[in-house]
């Protein structure tokens, strides 16, 4: 995805299905209900977020929780927009990542400014491991940590050894 405008349409797009499933399970859940899709594997159950990720920090007091998990991610989504400007000339795979970001970033805190949490509600378990709640915003976020640690430790680590080889040989 060369050039600004489709990233910014696959932002927009993400902050849309974020907000529209987390509307969905506001409006048809009550906090703690929850709905077996897949058999003691996978459920929708609905929970409120005050704290970062799995909760961290939710009971913290609420000047530091106001820092952050408002203005700190303010903050990334300026300095991963930056970056995704300075990606479009590099590489589609750093950009997408950078798009999945600010995507997710900008979910979440919506929820943050506007409700003073965040709704969660993919639940998964196997067994008795049970994985704390998420959203679509949280995914993003997720597959983006692995596609820009990809471009960063896997394809720089290639190139790099191509390079060793190149003056070796």
């Amino acid at each position: 995805m060369r050039g600004f405008f489709p990233h910014l349409v696959l932002i927009c797009f993400l902050i849309i299905v974020d907000q529209l499933t987390k509307g969905i399970v506001d409006s048809h859940f009550v906090v703690g209900d929850s709905l077996t899709v897949v058999n003691n594997f996978f459920h929708i159950t609905y929970v409120r977020n005050k704290g970062a990720v799995w909760g961290i920090g939710a009971h913290a007091p609420e000047w530091l929780r106001t820092i952050l998990l408002l203005y700190v991610p303010l903050l990334a989504v300026g300095l991963f927009s930056r970056l995704l400007y300075k990606s479009l000339s590099q590489s589609s795979l750093l950009s997408l990542g950078y798009s999945l970001v600010i995507g997710g970033a900008i979910g979440n805190l919506f929820d943050r400014f506007t409700l003073g949490y965040v709704v969660d509600f993919f639940d998964v378990q196997l067994a008795s491991w049970h994985w704390p709640a998420f959203n679509i915003a949280d995914s993003c976020i997720t597959i983006a940590a692995f596609l820009i640690g990809y471009e960063y430790l896997i394809k720089n680590s290639l190139k790099k050894d191509q390079r060793y080889v190149s003056k070796t040989l």
